[in-house]
């Protein structure tokens, strides 16, 4: 078996005004947010509104995230998540088919 090197990957994408509108209420319901704060510890936490493809592994992106999130996954300030299957199929998102979202922890 060989490896495949991707030397570009398109990660823009655009969702709908509906879908975004269902997918940020998932993220923002009350036990979603309690159950990310009870695994972190911490008291609270913040939704950014930031989502992010996840992308190929390479030179250029090693953390798997564009370039221009990586300042997130380096900050102790913020987490980031992979959204849960479930909330992207009820927001009727299938692509991309996976969306990481970056949430600020306030306590």
């Amino acid at each position: 078996m060989s490896l495949k090197i991707v030397k570009n990957f398109d990660s823009s994408f655009t969702l709908e005004n509906q879908a975004q509108e269902t997918l940020f209420s998932l993220l923002t319901g009350e036990a979603f947010l309690k159950q990310i704060c009870q695994n972190l510890q911490l008291q609270e936490i913040e939704f950014t509104q930031l989502l992010f493809q996840p992308v190929p592994y390479s030179l250029l992106t090693p953390k798997g995230m564009p370039a221009e999130f990586e300042q997130y996954y380096q900050s102790e300030d913020y987490t980031i998540i992979n959204i849960p299957p479930n909330f992207m199929f009820n927001a009727k998102i299938f692509k991309p088919s996976r969306l990481c979202a970056i949430y600020k922890k306030i306590g």
